[in-house]
């Protein structure tokens, strides 16, 4: 019998809600984690103020919230993942001659935790321990390709989250599903001027024993470089990595 049975249950409930596909409902969480519906119910509530947790009124279900997903990035912003992609990194650049980096989803933003840089290219905005609005990078574009819609919906439940640097970029829900939709149907991540004008960059996500997007592979590159090999190249890394940390890549 745990000593702290409020953390216990608390655990217990993120677990459920983290192998859902979609937000659930409160009786769902109550019979899954066996709670009274009450216990449930004010537990959600705190889950819900700490950030853990949203809350989607209109459907009555709840899901994870930005703190969840800040959890669940940390592991990826961690050492072993950094020391694992090192060598495929540099590997990368040898082979594309442009700079390379992987990022790691931090709430609506994405961290850049490791980059490689191309002999005689300029220095990029994507230095270790910038943060940048995911959904204009192509690395954070690859990461929320890979998550549910129901998270995506939870990241970008406003307006006020969309995020601009060069007055480009999707600036609602539904734009940022159908830039989403083609990425999945692409097979990797673009963007073109939206980071940096006159630099455009391809990315792939890394995925995790659950096919659970923990990274997002990048190369940036000048606006005006034949993309195509890039991209073959990026996607072949993140395979690579997704293999290390026991997931399977995308066909």
């Amino acid at each position: 019998m745990s000593q702290v049975p409020a953390a216990t249950r608390a655990l217990r409930v993120l677990r459920f809600l983290a192998s859902q596909p979609d937000p659930v409902p409160l009786d769902r969480i109550t019979r899954a984690c066996d709670l009274p519906r009450s216990t449930a119910y004010h537990l959600l509530r705190a889950m819900v103020e700490e950030g853990f947790v949203v809350h989607l009124a209109d459907e009555h279900r709840y899901g994870l919230g930005l703190a969840a997903f800040e959890v669940g990035s940390g592991y990826a912003r961690q050492e072993p993942l950094q020391r694992i992609a090192r060598r495929p990194l540099a590997d990368l650049v040898d082979r594309g001659h442009q700079s390379a980096h992987l990022a790691v989803l931090h709430g609506r933003d994405v961290l850049y935790v490791l980059e490689e840089r191309a002999p005689g290219r300029p220095p990029l905005v994507t230095d270790v321990g910038v943060r940048l609005p995911a959904q204009l990078t192509a690395s954070g574009r690859a990461i929320l390709a890979g998550l549910p819609a129901a998270q995506v919906r939870a990241l970008y439940s406003s307006p006020a989250d969309f995020v601009e640097r060069h007055g480009q970029g999707p600036r609602s829900l539904s734009a940022l599903r159908t830039l989403l939709s083609e990425t999945r149907q692409r097979g990797f991540a673009t963007e073109d001027g939206e980071v940096t004008p006159g630099l455009a960059s391809v990315a792939a996500a890394v995925l995790d024993h659950n096919r659970h997007p923990v990274a997002g592979v990048a190369v940036t590159f000048p606006a005006d470089v034949d993309s195509a090999p890039l991209a073959e190249l990026v996607r072949r890394t993140a395979a690579g990595l997704t293999r290390r940390i026991g997931g399977t890549p995308d066909a």
